[in-house]
């Protein structure tokens, strides 16, 4: 059975780049009836925060990537956090020890530094010498009987190690640039790369799909699954996301935090849409794709080598696309919490109204401005003179006597009396309903004419257009 990872460290806020990881692997999972696990891997004990553990998991059940394995659910290979694990990373290390494919390192930081810094001036790659690999057992005791703290490392054999990757291709590393490496330092933890296999095969992951900046530690990686004669998984790495300059994903792009989009009231569904098409393309070539379809058509021979451009301008639309095609009673309960401390009448109606214009759902106030105040607000850019024309005078005129007669305000008999007063005015259409709009929301452009006058009412619409009759119109 497939087996794929989600592996945060909870030291911020869930990037769009994880994020896009985690669609990734839980599309892949879903797509091979595989488990998708969640693994917390929170040795970093200076940064790692449950605040930021807390936010992760949040906004993954707001994607809906919700885990078969891991934190609140359990599963059959926990702890789901590496910080329970230490034991674990220990007995490994020493069973490496003891096979001799690993040694004690007393090296002081100092020592390594002036070592790398000696092999950099002679033109030598900053390997470690492994001067420690052997110490003879008698000088290893002595070290230890002083108190010396040491580290495990692990020795590299001299064996290329090739990568045969889903996404990359084949990669051939050379062993001779990779330096013997830590796995346990002298504190007890252990370093990323060891954590990472030895939880890997205690959790029988099949395939390890993540970002390419990973790709520098699959060789080191590899070699320890040697070590321990276990299968290695199947890799594939996931092109970079950067900023639509090409440059490293920044603010300057959009914001970079998952929990930033919800707040601005980007939908899950155009979220997972629109990451999922970051190197990733439909055979069809559609861009709008449910999340049935990005199961049914993911394959890895469709993700590109190149790194794909974060457009908030692309993500803006789609989530538009969205909204429009939300459910409206759904999208109103969405809606209603970007309107604390407002009193909303009709905000159903007002909501189905303005959902055509909104790329987020933090835009609904403003869009819906004209139906939340109770005095005419006019555009800077509006030219309001022709709201003193003598033709203008009239069709105000005759709209207001007209309204005293209405009692049906559905958009259908409000479109079929419009029809009537505009055949009876002997103006333009265009020009009636410019004049019109006007008057009622101050705008030359906005949400259906009709839509409006259903939502005001009739006494709001009566006010407004008194108000605007009575008025001195000044340019």
């Amino acid at each position: 059975m497939v087996r794929v990872r989600f592996a945060p460290s909870p030291t911020g806020s869930l990037h769009v780049g994880n994020c896009r990881t985690a669609v990734l692997n839980w599309i892949f999972a879903k797509k091979m009836k595989g488990r998708f696990i969640l693994r917390i891997e929170d040795t970093d004990v200076e940064r790692s925060t449950q605040v930021s553990e807390k936010g992760i998991i949040e906004d993954l059940k707001w994607l809906s990537l919700y885990w078969d394995e891991g934190p609140e659910i359990g599963g059959d290979y926990g702890p789901y956090h590496q910080s329970e694990r230490l034991e674990i990373y220990r007995k490994e290390a020493v069973k490496l020890l003891n096979e001799g494919k690993a040694c004690r390192c007393f090296c002081t930081q100092e020592e390594l530094e002036k070592e790398k810094e000696e092999r950099l001036k002679k033109g030598l790659p900053p390997k470690y010498s492994g001067k420690c690999l052997n110490l003879s057992k008698k000088e290893i005791d002595r070290l230890i009987s002083t108190g010396k703290e040491f580290s495990i490392r692990f020795h590299v054999d001299s064996e290329d190690v090739e990568v045969n990757d889903l996404v990359m291709g084949d990669i051939n590393f050379k062993s001779d640039v990779i330096s013997d490496f830590i796995i346990l330092r002298s504190n007890g933890r252990a370093s990323y790369n060891f954590a990472v296999v030895v939880d890997d095969i205690f959790m029988g992951i099949t395939h390890v799909i993540r970002g390419s900046d990973h790709l520098s530690n699959t060789p080191k990686q590899i070699l320890l699954y040697r070590a321990f004669n276990k299968k290695i998984p199947e890799f594939a790495h996931i092109p970079m996301i950067t900023g639509i300059n090409g440059n490293r994903l920044s603010k300057r792009d959009g914001t970079v935090s998952v929990r930033e989009y919800r707040e601005m009231g980007i939908l899950p569904e155009a979220l997972i849409n629109f990451l999922s098409l970051l190197s990733w393309s439909s055979p069809t070539g559609e861009e709008i794709l449910s999340v049935d379809r990005l199961i049914g058509e993911f394959d890895f021979s469709r993700i590109s080598k190149s790194p794909a451009a974060f457009d908030i301008k692309k993500l803006l639309w789609m989530n538009g696309y969205y909204i429009r095609n939300y459910d409206k009673k759904k999208l109103t309960e969405l809606i209603l919490p970007y309107f604390y401390g407002k009193n909303v009448e009709n905000l159903y109606d007002v909501v189905d109204t303005i959902s055509d214009n909104l790329e987020c759902l933090a835009q609904a106030p403003e869009k819906s401005e004209i139906f939340v105040t109770d005095n005419i607000k006019f555009d800077k850019n509006v030219d309001k003179s022709i709201l003193k024309d003598k033709e203008a005078r009239n069709i105000l005129s005759l709209v207001l006597n007209k309204l005293d007669e209405i009692d049906d305000f559905s958009e259908e008999n409000l479109t079929n009396v419009l029809k009537n007063i505009i055949k009876e005015s002997g103006v333009k259409t265009k020009n009636f309903l410019q004049i019109l709009r006007l008057a009622l929301t101050g705008k030359n452009q906005g949400p259906e004419i009709v839509k409006i006058i259903k939502i005001f009412g009739k006494e709001k619409c009566k006010r407004f257009i008194e108000y605007v009759l009575s008025m001195n119109i000044i340019n």
